[in-house]
């Protein structure tokens, strides 16, 4: 596979940037509008764990959601830096489609590719030592689950895996946005496994995927151009978005028999409502798959969909916590956590203009 180089910083860009620090910029980069697909998980299994034990360590709830929200901004630069240094998104396309491509912060000249680096980095450091700490609390088993987690971001783009070039990444992200952080959650709060976690958090997994899936169709030329051969390279964008439709259809599947199976509670019927979203953003990305300004609703609708979804899920298993006569403290913890994570997330998609000064 041929990488191509990254082309010579623009030196008007980068003496600006030497000059102040941007914190819209900075804002930008951290794509804080992907990470709800980190926290949302790691706040579900946590209340799942409650739900069936009747306790919350608060102070490892907190750490768990703090945690995985450091390594999912990390992620988001580090696939940027990569797709940098290999020449992807070289086009500035926020103009066009504003789920397209990576941040561009480093292409515009915004943030030095030196400060980016520094910056995850340190995020990844800060991530590990919430890992080791909450290894040491609880069980050693979380070790497993942090590593996975954290190399799986890491080498996404990164060398010498770079498994995101090669048609791996979609399926890892399904693996680590659902089981990894959502089980690793639960194993925190009561140091075992659980079905019913597992099934709770599936959904959510099968939605991630079909979010990278979606956003990587606009991308897909200047993916093949640089060498990143991920699914929709590989496949087509027609098959991509079948692979798409068929990733939400089971979800949401997974969500309408679980109960009826009694793998889960029926509380996360909730979960449904967000359907419509999701069957209009497959409507949009079928009618205008050429068409990247026209395919951003699609993109936004999808984001739309996994988050609510999350929250909607959320919402079931304190609800069912009630039911089995909890207490309520617990609940206010999880609103008042949720809030604090979420609602930057939630502003960022309301305005999702992405300082493209």
């Amino acid at each position: 596979m041929q990488i191509k180089t990254r082309p010579p910083e623009n030196k008007g860009h980068h003496k600006s940037s030497q000059t102040r620090i941007s914190l819209p910029a900075w804002w930008r980069a951290f794509r804080y509008h992907f990470v709800p697909s980190s926290f949302l998980p790691a706040i579900l299994g946590g209340v799942v764990a409650w739900t069936q034990t009747g306790i919350i360590h608060k102070w490892f709830f907190f750490l768990v959601v703090l945690g995985v929200t450091l390594n999912h901004i990390a992620l988001n630069m580090t696939d940027d830096y990569f797709d940098y240094r290999a020449s992807v998104d070289q086009k500035n396309k926020k103009t066009v489609n504003p789920y397209a491509g990576g941040s561009g912060t480093l292409t515009s000249g915004k943030i030095k590719p030196q400060d980016m680096r520094f910056v995850f980095t340190s995020f990844y450091v800060l991530t590990m030592i919430i890992g080791l700490y909450l290894c040491a609390a609880r069980t050693w088993w979380l070790l497993a689950f942090g590593l996975f987690g954290m190399a799986s971001s890491y080498f996404y783009t990164a060398p010498p895996i770079r498994y995101g070039y090669r048609g791996f990444g979609e399926i890892s992200q399904l693996v680590n946005f659902s089981l990894t952080i959502g089980l690793g959650a639960y194993v925190v709060q009561t140091v075992s496994f659980s079905r019913e976690a597992f099934w709770v958090l599936l959904p959510l997994g099968l939605m991630m995927f079909a979010m990278i899936v979606i956003n990587e169709i606009p991308d897909r030329k200047d993916d093949a151009a640089a060498g990143k051969n991920n699914l929709v390279v590989l496949l087509g964008a027609k098959k991509a978005v079948w692979i798409y439709a068929a990733a939400m259809i089971t979800a949401y599947s997974v969500i309408l028999f679980a109960p009826i199976f009694h793998l889960t509670s029926y509380w996360i019927y909730l979960a449904l409502f967000t359907l419509p979203w999701s069957a209009r953003a497959s409507v949009i990305l079928k009618r205008n798959i050429s068409d990247m300004s026209r395919l951003a609703p699609a993109n936004l609708l999808t984001i739309r969909a996994h988050n609510l979804t999350g929250i909607l899920l959320i919402v079931a298993y304190l609800i069912e916590g009630i039911k089995n006569n909890h207490d309520f403290d617990p609940i206010f913890f999880t609103a008042f956590v949720l809030a604090v994570f979420y609602i930057p997330a939630a502003i960022s998609l309301f305005f999702k203009n992405f300082d493209k000064k």
